[in-house]
């Protein structure tokens, strides 16, 4: 845990410290730099071990491997649909608001849910975190299918799971998040945005039973990118449990 503190307080201070002399962006996506693009391939092209960084634009990128099933549209926001008895799915985009809307709903359903499949391009950081804590408390556990993904903050939710299963084929990525409301200087403010933010994920990480130096694949790839993490990554880091 202090190796992986000491790398995010090196990277925050980097941060600041372009957010001090340079014209940073700070949007709902992330961090960005002007005239700094996406330098991965595009998320179509298959990941290997050492080339796992792709191009990553929510609202459009999918993985190269297909879906054991049609998923059809993904829903912009989170819903909640029974596969089978008490299995059932939860995908779309994290936004705000979600997670007190699918713990009320997952309150109301019936069979009473033990395991969520799971399907998201990610969104709402805050959201992801309150909601992966509910399902540890309620003992649901979380699913991945060949062919489908979890990226950006769907991850946490996936880490929430009192089980955990993920597909070979199953595609699971993370990268930089923006936290707090400030997009604008004076600069020290998004720094204890990011900063506050950080050490929140990595306690949850840690409560949750997941190694949080995953932290460090996330914090070097930027937003419009996403680091794929592989099957021996995932155990590594505690998202899955050796066969």
């Amino acid at each position: 845990m202090g190796r992986v503190l000491k790398g995010v307080l090196a990277f925050q201070v980097g941060i600041g410290a372009l957010l001090v002399i340079g014209d940073m962006d700070i949007g709902q996506g992330g961090l960005s730099m002007p005239g700094f693009g996406p330098s991965a391939p595009e998320l179509t092209e298959p990941v290997r071990p050492g080339d796992q960084r792709r191009t990553f634009d929510p609202s459009r990128s999918r993985p190269a491997t297909e879906p054991a099933r049609d998923p059809g549209d993904l829903p912009g926001r989170l819903t909640l649909t029974q596969v089978e008895g008490a299995r059932w799915r939860l995908e779309g985009g994290i936004a705000e608001g979600d997670a007190d809307r699918i713990i009320a709903r997952l309150a109301e359903v019936q069979p009473a849910p033990e395991t969520l499949v799971l399907q998201s391009p990610g969104g709402a950081v805050q959201e992801a975190l309150r909601l992966g804590r509910h399902l540890r408390r309620e003992g649901i556990g979380t699913e991945m299918l060949a062919g489908e993904y979890c990226f950006s903050a769907c991850p946490y939710l996936l880490a929430g799971g009192a089980s955990r299963t993920v597909d070979a084929e199953a595609s699971v990525g993370v990268h930089q998040h923006y936290f707090g409301e400030n997009t604008l200087f004076p600069a020290r403010f998004a720094v204890e945005d990011i900063q506050r933010g950080q050490a929140e994920v990595m306690t949850y990480l840690e409560d949750m039973g997941i190694d949080p130096l995953v932290m460090t694949h996330a914090l070097a790839t930027p937003p419009d990118e996403i680091y794929v993490l592989l099957p021996e990554e995932l155990e590594r880091y505690g998202f899955t449990s050796p066969e």
